[in-house]
């Protein structure tokens, strides 16, 4: 395995560190933070747990980074491609179809590990839940950014909040295993519901 990264003291870890994250990453994703030991997690890395917290400092510590992964990869908004759309209800079509494609096309990790992440939890995790819910404000910030060219600023505030909401409602019914196509139908009826409310203000 690789020893790119190294532990305290200078000597180098005895596994891949990149691995080990993108391990954690799926394990969460797919049981959620309480449900993944630290038993799992050394047996699914393959090391013993005092090399994991030298290398990551707790279970809370891999899963932040673990969710820090999620978000720059697999549940990466790809702002430049949904502002780039023709108009503001073709922007929510892509933004929304990416958002069904993003928490479907795994058998095993369906939903979104941001929007179902902590959103109940032990009393002892209410660090990690805060850091959970300040992800997905996070990602409304982004939906803001990807939607600004499109109207005023005060409805795209208005709309990303919405659309934060749509996309956590998705992430829930694709875990609870709702088919994409009935995901989709829920795009389109937002989408005509934009393109509704545009009509009406013109």
């Amino acid at each position: 395995m690789e020893q790119s990264a190294k532990a305290r003291g200078g000597r180098p870890w005895s596994f891949d560190r990149y691995a080990a994250i993108e391990t954690a990453m799926l394990l969460f994703w797919r049981h959620g933070y309480e449900g993944v030991s630290i038993g799992d997690l050394t047996k699914a890395i393959g090391v013993a747990p005092p090399s994991l917290y030298a290398a990551f400092g707790s279970k809370t510590g891999l899963y932040q980074q673990a969710m820090t992964r999620y978000e720059e990869t697999l549940g990466c908004l790809d702002v430049a491609v949904i502002g780039s759309a023709k108009s503001l209800p073709d922007a929510v079509r892509v933004l929304l179809e990416g958002a069904v494609t993003n928490v479907t096309h795994r058998e095993h990790e369906r939903g979104c590990m941001i929007s179902s992440g902590l959103i109940a939890c032990h009393p002892g995790h209410a660090v990690l839940a805060r850091d959970a819910a300040a992800r997905r404000e996070a990602l409304r910030e982004r939906i803001v950014q990807a939607l600004s060219s499109f109207a005023e600023d005060d409805q795209v505030q208005r709309l990303a909040r919405h659309l934060a909401a749509v996309m956590q409602g998705i992430s829930i019914q694709a875990r609870d295993g709702v088919a994409p196509q009935a995901l989709r139908e829920i795009v389109d009826d937002v989408v005509a519901g934009v393109a509704a409310r545009l009509s009406s203000e013109e």
